[in-house]
């Protein structure tokens, strides 16, 4: 289906792929809704989730010994669940919410014209009911953890209720959706002891680091359009010199996660998925072409593979103490 929505007229939004299973399987009535919660660009929940699934990760493995049960070592399944309904339930949420805080805004740029209430395909009202319905979701998934979890999770709210305005009054809003992307960090930390200690502390500031990085490259798809309407990024921020900041932004994510691990005395295999996405991530800043949208969209969306080979590395690293003895 290649038809991209316009008012009066519905089909995919612009940056959605097309023959996507949200306009083969769902009817189209709720063709909307699936765009207000980004169902047809999944990459935003995955983003999401790493950093709740690398804290359960860290957090299991911590502090390991070669007497302990490989079951005790990993992450709860059921946590990794809890998680993954969270991430796709509060990304909907938060999407739908900062769809119709930047309406306006919307509006204005070629690639985000096309989603659901600048297009007129849902009213403000019915935008409404969906982000209070994908938050209630979201409330009983938390509910399911302890009560310090839970209470940490809401704090998280004023963090994402704040992100839609940064980008009228500041040139780091990629700095605030690190803030609330990375809160997962915390979560997986919390839900294991009720507490936050230094290694959570450790990987939350460098999966901020990770965000405001991918998120760069990802602004550079609109900065053109940003500048006439007057968006701040970091992107616009950045300009040229781009690459430079990205490799700071990288490095400082992968010595913070090595020190949190190390904090955390995870086994030393788990630095084996940290060697991988640093590799991973030098590509990206190798083949990084700032004018190419497509590109940057490319490259923005792999970081996918950055949070695959890190929760890779820290289960590894939990297998290793039951296995070494029989190497």
């Amino acid at each position: 289906m290649e038809t991209v929505q316009t008012r009066g007229v519905q089909g995919r939004v612009a940056d959605a792929p097309s023959g996507h299973w949200v306009y083969k399987l769902l009817p189209r009535p709720v063709w909307p809704y699936a765009q207000l919660a980004r169902w047809d660009r999944p990459i935003g929940w995955q983003l999401l989730l790493w950093p709740c699934w690398w804290s359960a990760a860290l957090a299991a493995s911590a502090y390991a010994t070669a007497a302990e049960p490989l079951s005790t070592l990993l992450p709860s399944p059921w946590h990794l669940f809890l998680f993954f309904v969270g991430a796709v339930a509060m990304r909907g949420a938060g999407c739908a919410y900062n769809d119709i805080v930047d309406e306006g805004i919307d509006s204005q740029v070629e690639r985000t014209r096309s989603r659901p209430l600048p297009s007129g395909q849902v009213t403000r009202r019915q935008a409404w009911i969906f982000v209070i319905a994908q938050a209630l979701l979201g409330l009983v998934v938390l509910v399911q953890f302890n009560s310090f979890a839970i209470l940490l999770g809401i704090a998280s709210l004023a963090v994402v209720a704040a992100y839609p305005f940064a980008k009228r009054i500041t040139n780091w809003p990629q700095f605030v959706l690190g803030l609330a992307f990375s809160w997962g960090a915390l979560m997986g930390w919390a839900a294991e002891f009720a507490e936050i200690d230094p290694p959570a502390l450790l990987l939350y500031a460098g999966s901020i680091l990770w965000v405001i990085g991918y998120d760069t490259i990802y602004a550079h798809q609109d900065k053109e359009d940003d500048a006439i309407v007057g968006v701040r990024s970091t992107a616009r921020l950045f300009g040229r010199h781009t690459v430079y900041w990205l490799v700071g932004l990288y490095s400082g994510t992968l010595i913070l996660f090595a020190w949190a691990f190390a904090l955390a005395e995870v086994p030393m295999p788990a630095l084996a998925g940290l060697l991988a996405a640093g590799a991973h991530m030098a590509r990206q800043v190798r083949t990084l072409d700032i004018d190419d949208p497509d590109q940057c969209l490319r490259l923005f969306k792999s970081n996918n593979v950055v949070g695959w080979l890190i929760f890779l590395g820290l289960i590894g690293g939990a297998v290793w103490p039951a296995v070494r003895p029989l190497i």
